[in-house]
């Protein structure tokens, strides 16, 4: 058993735990999260010619407000995200909207205004990548806002629910490991050349060591089925690496790529996690997420059912 000394220090009124293992520094736990929002959402044109796609709503909450709940339900403190080109909805969204609380409050609306308000409850910080050069690029833009700590990093295609919070299952493995972890689940074997792909190797439960990480195999050529799922810790190391990164697949900086490379420095581990993951990145799984989680709203439900009963009977008599 090794012996670990805890340390305790405070800048600008934050307070940092890190652990000294045989002479090596880390982080006891991650406190700072990057959510990359600079997409184009070309899967959604002519909807995000003037929207973000991460604000379409699902029901009646954006996308990306699903993704930073989970990072606050894991922990997480400091946010920050990375922007591009006409994405100031997501900054307001997240500000205080002083008129509309006002306006809810003298209209009684206090439930309505807890909804509001929950929005711009945790500080959030935001950077422009200049140019769409990719998702490692997109990381990378937010290194200064990092520093030499550990970090998450939340993609906002993917929305988790999870008994437990999918970012805190996997803060909690690096919390055992001191290592970076990625989120995995299988996938149909058909659909793996639309993913990064994990060759691991031991397994403990749901945590692989990891030979390879793969950047959207070709079909037939993964090898299994086990994909990253938008969900990771990095160390820091990540960050010189993706200084000197070399275009990858759709000539783009890909963070898989990245991963792969700081697999060959230090352990990077692949984690299982439990929940239920939604793809809203593209328009059939955006379509079932809103249909299932609008089913869940009591206020919705029976006329929601009622219509979609009505609906299928009506596509079955035109034999559509």
């Amino acid at each position: 058993m090794y012996e670990r000394t805890t340390y305790t220090f405070f800048t600008n009124n934050n307070r940092h735990e890190i652990a000294s293992v045989e002479g090596r520094c880390f982080a006891l736990t991650i406190k700072k999260a990057i959510i990359p929002a600079a997409g184009l959402g070309t899967r959604f044109l002519p909807a995000t010619k003037a929207m973000p796609k991460e604000m379409l709503p699902i029901v009646d909450k954006p996308t990306i407000q699903y993704i930073v709940e989970e990072a606050i339900e894991s922990g997480i403190e400091d946010i920050i995200i990375v922007t591009g080109k006409g994405k100031r909805a997501i900054e307001d969204h997240f500000d205080h909207a002083v008129e509309l609380e006002d306006n809810l409050i003298k209209k009684g609306k206090l439930e309505l205004l807890e909804k509001v308000k929950q929005s711009s409850k945790v500080e959030i910080h935001y950077i422009r990548q200049k140019e769409p050069m990719g998702l490692g690029h997109a990381v990378w833009c937010a290194r200064k806002f990092i520093g030499d700590e550990p970090f998450a990093v939340l993609l906002g295609d993917d929305i988790v629910r999870a008994e437990k919070p999918c970012l805190k299952q996997l803060i909690e493995q690096y919390e055992e490991t001191k290592s970076s972890i990625v989120g995995v689940q299988a996938v149909p074997d058909e659909e793996t050349h639309r993913y990064g792909i994990i060759d691991p190797t031991e397994q403990n439960e749901a945590l692989h060591h990891v030979r390879q990480f793969i950047e959207k195999p070709k079909q037939g050529d993964a090898p299994s089925n086990l994909a990253i799922m938008g969900r990771y810790i990095l160390t820091p190391k990540i960050m010189e690496i993706l200084e000197n990164q070399e275009l990858g697949a759709g000539n783009e900086v890909q963070l898989t790529d990245a991963i792969q490379k700081l697999n060959e420095f230090e352990n990077v581990f692949a984690y299982e996690f439990a929940g239920r993951r939604y793809d809203v990145g593209e328009k059939l799984g955006f379509i079932k997420t809103s249909i299932e989680l609008a089913l869940e709203q009591d206020e919705l439900r029976d006329d929601l059912i009622t219509f979609i009963d009505e609906l299928v009977e009506s596509y079955k008599h035109n034999n559509y």
